[in-house]
């Protein structure tokens, strides 16, 4: 049975390249990264929680991630795509995703609610909350992509394009940008934010799309250097920035690699 879960997490994470991706098409479809009342579409905002990546109380200690799936809430293949995320995660890093037992005082609670794709940003030391709304595998929260990318908001990740030197990479087109979302685009002050010697990546798993909180369909952030389409917002590959900043925000190249899934 192991051996038969494991060809599953190794089929459906081996065709995630062809997975369909809302990165930079015309679609009108909601993107369920973009809920409206979260933080950056995406973010359960917590007090003083803008300093996660720096402030290393928000790192999970030792870099072990506990989790609980929410009882009832997931089907059999949307669990292991889940650990597949999890287990693509482990294999760049010395993260650890490890099932909490019921004496775990802090987890992640999986859930599975209708509100989209979010999460709590770094660790708070009790029970908090990373959701992905049912969808069909391939699609909506179920793209691998998407749920790294919640992950990463987990482990103290914040956007791409709200750093605080944006300016000389991307410009946003506020008048394209649905009423009441402005607030969204909003850099962060450098103080409170790190991309841990990395530069600008416009291909970060971590970057909104370029039509992100669009009123009109019409583009909402514009690269000021050539890239290729797609790039922007794509949920189908980890980038050698992600993986690097996540190595240095744990101290990876400090410890040895321990992983949970085999």
């Amino acid at each position: 049975m192991k051996t038969f879960l494991n060809f599953v997490l190794l089929s459906v994470f081996s065709t995630s390249r062809s997975l369909p991706t809302n990165s930079d098409n015309n679609s009108t479809e909601q993107d369920p990264e973009e809920n409206p009342g979260l933080f950056e579409g995406d973010i359960v905002l917590k007090l003083s929680s803008r300093n996660c990546m720096r402030n290393e109380e928000h790192h999970w200690p030792h870099g072990i991630v506990y989790f609980k799936f929410s009882e009832g809430s997931f089907e059999e293949l949307q669990e292991l795509f889940i650990r597949g995320a999890m287990k693509a995660i482990e294999e760049v890093s010395c993260i650890r995703f490890i099932e909490a037992d019921d004496d775990q005082p802090y987890f992640v609670n999986i859930t599975a609610m209708s509100r989209g794709c979010y999460s709590t940003v770094g660790f708070w030391n009790k029970v908090q909350t990373l959701n992905l709304k049912s969808y069909p595998i391939g699609t909506g929260c179920y793209r691998p992509g998407t749920i790294m990318h919640e992950l990463l908001h987990t482990l103290g990740f914040y956007h791409m394009q709200n750093a605080y030197n944006r300016s000389k990479y991307v410009r946003v087109v506020r008048g394209n940008i649905k009423k009441g979302h402005e607030h969204n685009f909003k850099r962060y002050p450098r103080r409170m934010s790190s991309n841990f010697g990395q530069g600008y990546d416009y291909g970060s798993r971590m970057h909104y799309s370029s039509r992100a909180f669009s009123i009109n369909g019409k583009k909402t952030i514009v690269p000021l250097q050539k890239v290729s389409k797609g790039v922007l917002g794509q949920r189908n590959g980890i980038t050698q920035s992600d993986k690097k900043k996540l190595n240095k925000m744990y101290g990876c190249s400090k410890k040895k690699k321990k992983y949970t899934h085999e």
